[in-house]
């Protein structure tokens, strides 16, 4: 049986036009889909347009070209209706990077959460409203007497516990996760990150789950694609990704993941990423489905050494 793609983007472009000569092009034609239920993890250094992709998909900007499919919706036209808009601003939520900038300094966490069950109007009276945010805040490992505090009076993995809650109250299918756990203490990220787990487990969510710590994606997703520079250049399963890196940029970001282990941290070798090896000028790179579900950008030449190397390994397997 085949699985549905809650997602689809299709040859996005988002570019924003500094001036007369100068145009950035921080998302440039990439494609990909996430089936619902998964976590599609996306990954890359900053910069790379991870962050901008998650802000086209949700509409915080209007994207230069492309297409994206939400449900079955076409959400990337211009001007969208009515009835599409509010149906994204329920069932897409988005999860920032920096738990204080996002939260209203001078609203009460019970007016943070509720913000959205106000909005579209999904409780009938003030008492349900109450009861609808306690139960969020327990949800999320918080309590009642939180409510009628303010964003500065938590830590950091409160504050982002009170967005996860503020993102979950309007029940939506598909939450985007941009960098939930960068800002947060090492030893508050993994809390965070079960948490967003089990939800997804009770709640049948469907997370973009966006982060530059290789380790931590792995973990939580499904699939993972690698950005750089605007272009996604690999995507494959998370096991086989990692096992089984193929374009050079893959491999040097997974060449820095530390590991607890003296040994071989000694030994440990960085593979540097030269760009300018890759001068797509002259070839005009596709992107290919080089293995069963594995996917990787690049040219006629890269693909025949890409190739070559699959089946090397193959050998050696």
């Amino acid at each position: 049986m085949s699985r549905k793609k809650l997602l689809e983007v299709n040859s996005l472009k988002q570019y924003f036009y500094v001036n007369r000569n100068t145009t950035v092009k921080a998302v440039d034609n990439i494609t990909f889909h996430i089936y619902e239920g998964e976590t599609f993890g996306l990954v890359g250094e900053s910069g790379s347009g991870k962050s901008t992709t998650g802000r086209a998909i949700i509409r915080l900007y209007d994207p230069t070209s492309g297409v994206i499919s939400f449900d079955g919706k076409n959400i990337s036209a211009k001007k969208l209706n009515h009835h599409d808009k509010s149906y994204v601003n329920k069932n897409m939520q988005m999860i920032f990077q920096d738990p204080m900038a996002c939260l209203n300094p001078r609203m009460t966490v019970m007016d943070i959460i509720a913000e959205g069950l106000d909005i579209h109007g999904l409780c009938k009276n003030k008492e349900e409203r109450t009861s609808k945010v306690y139960e969020l805040l327990r949800t999320v490992g918080l309590n009642e007497q939180h409510a009628n505090r303010y964003p500065h009076e938590f830590s950091g993995g409160q504050r982002q516990r009170i967005g996860i809650a503020r993102a979950l109250a309007v029940e939506p299918k598909f939450i985007i996760a941009d960098e939930p756990i960068s800002a947060l203490d090492v030893s508050i990220q993994a809390q965070v990150v079960n948490l967003l787990r089990k939800l997804q487990k009770e709640k049948g969510l469907t997370y973009l789950f966006i982060a530059h710590d290789l380790s931590m994606v792995k973990y939580i997703s499904d699939r993972i694609g690698v950005m750089h520079q605007g272009k996604l250049l690999e995507l494959a399963d998370a096991d086989d990704l990692y096992e089984f890196p193929l374009h050079p940029y893959t491999k040097s970001l997974l060449s820095a993941i530390p590991l607890p282990d003296p040994d071989y941290e000694k030994s440990r070798v960085r593979i540097k990423y030269d760009t300018s090896i890759h001068d797509y000028s002259k070839e005009s790179p596709e992107w290919v489905e080089i293995r069963p579900n594995h996917f990787i950008y690049a040219s006629k030449s890269e693909l025949e050494k890409y190739k070559e190397e699959i089946n090397a390994k193959q050998l050696n397997l």
